[in-house]
């Protein structure tokens, strides 16, 4: 389906709806330069796209447990835990979750190469401890802090005071324009999978859209995020090869887009790097990947499977940001974020040794009852819901803001464009993954 005779979508694009796999779903009319989360690797650890952090598992180790008996789980009986790498856990990882917490909060697990960190409290301690970080790949434990320091610090120091003001209101108008574009396209029709043509797409679409980006890029920039981004925009050389003439173009001749705002900004009366330039950049396609794409699904699902909390939404558009973030908690698209620890690190339910993989475990963490009443719930009222999903004190991932936006802004613009939207009839196709999880289909009928 095509854009009505006569008419030209906002953000200039022109072209059909249908696509095949790995095809842009639409072709700018502009010019090629309108200016308008890592795989983890080793052995005993799976491997797949999405997975934030690159790392390889130490070898394995048992660490003092709380109860003394040499098992390292704390469970006082000898046994072997459960291991995430079971097949059923695949299908359904939360009755591995329950067990994790309630016998065995902190637990070597051995297939999977890791210690498994299950409980809201320790996850979130976790994800803050500077002791516990995500290193680079081919990284010695000597090299990890300076890495980590320099490069978070590059980017907090980019970040913070440049995502506001113009920098926030191009990231905006980027990712109102792709969301609205994208649902604009769906109008007319009966029916479409929200999954194949709306969230695998606009995550990407968004990122390139607000930095001023060819948009017949879109199907590479993707790719690319999918075959494992960094959580510091890094990973993939030929993604910084591809940036850094369009860096060399907007310092010469800015425009209106982030990537200009980015080139034109200052740090201490000074331009900032072409290497922090890029290096953000990538950080903001990197959250045009799997995990974002896959977080958006599950919010829309979430929403259409709860009727009276969609309607709640559509009266009550402010509570959007609510209903995104409860959806985060419930269920959060990277289930598992590994870290290595650079020394032993205690906890309240047993010793980390030095050097070892820590898996903590976000989507355990978001239904720990002990934190959430009915946390199997979705509910959009719900008072706090955490904030675990996108990483917590200096490892919170920098794409956050994009996730959000894209979110908020995908939910308003199918709203507007489809006022029918509904959930298709049939049961809610399962969530499928390990690392990165989600709905990989999501029908919808729309008239």
């Amino acid at each position: 389906m095509r854009a009505a005779p006569g008419a030209q979508d906002p953000a200039g694009f022109t072209g059909p709806v249908t696509q095949g796999p790995g095809t842009c779903p639409f072709v700018p009319s502009g010019g090629a330069d309108a200016t308008g989360p890592g795989i983890l690797t080793g052995p005993g650890i799976p491997t797949g796209p999405g997975i934030p952090i690159a790392l390889r598992p130490a070898p394995a180790r048992r660490a003092p447990d709380a109860d003394g008996d040499g098992n390292g789980c704390g469970c006082g009986d000898g046994t072997i835990p459960p291991s995430l790498r079971s097949p059923a856990v695949g299908r359904d990882p939360y009755p591995l979750y329950r067990t994790l917490r309630t016998s065995y909060p902190l637990v070597h697990d051995e297939a999977f190469g890791a210690w498994l960190i299950s409980r809201y409290e320790d996850v979130r301690a976790a994800l803050a401890d500077p002791r516990l970080v995500a290193p680079p790949p081919e990284s010695t434990l000597t090299h990890l802090t300076h890495l980590e320091d320099r490069a978070h610090a590059a980017h907090r120091a980019l970040l913070s005071p440049a995502l506001r003001g113009r920098a926030l209101a191009a990231l905006r108008a980027g990712v109102e324009r792709a969301a609205f574009v994208l649902a604009r396209r769906l109008s007319g029709r009966q029916e479409a999978d929200l999954v194949a043509e709306f969230c695998h797409w606009l995550p990407a679409v968004a990122a390139v859209t607000a930095l001023g980006l060819p948009h017949e890029e879109t199907a590479r920039v993707r790719e690319w995020c999918r075959d494992g981004l960094t959580h510091l925009g890094s990973g993939h050389g030929d993604l910084d090869a591809f940036l850094r003439p369009y860096v060399a173009r907007r310092r010469a001749r800015p425009g209106r887009d982030l990537l200009s705002v980015l080139c034109t900004a200052r740090a201490d009366g000074r331009p900032l790097p072409d290497e922090t330039v890029v290096g953000t950049a990538g950080t903001l396609l990197g959250a045009g990947g799997e995990a974002t794409h896959l977080a958006l699904a599950s919010f829309l699902a979430n929403l259409l499977d709860h009727p009276a909390q969609l309607r709640l939404v559509r009266e009550h558009p402010a509570l959007i940001p609510a209903a995104w973030a409860e959806s985060l908690r419930r269920d959060p698209a990277v289930h598992i974020v590994l870290r290595r620890a650079l020394a032993p690190v205690v906890t309240g339910a047993g010793t980390i040794p030095a050097g070892a993989a820590v898996a903590c475990l976000l989507g355990s963490a978001g239904r720990d009852p002990a934190r959430f009443a009915a946390p199997d719930r979705y509910d959009i009222l719900r008072p706090a819901p955490g904030q675990l999903a996108f990483g917590a004190g200096r490892h919170r991932c920098l794409g956050v803001q994009l996730a959000r936006l894209t979110a908020e802004c995908a939910l308003h613009a199918l709203l507007e464009a489809l006022p029918r939207l509904r959930r298709a009839p049939g049961g809610r196709p399962a969530d499928e993954g390990l690392i990165t999880r989600g709905p990989k289909t999501l029908p919808v009928l729309l008239g």
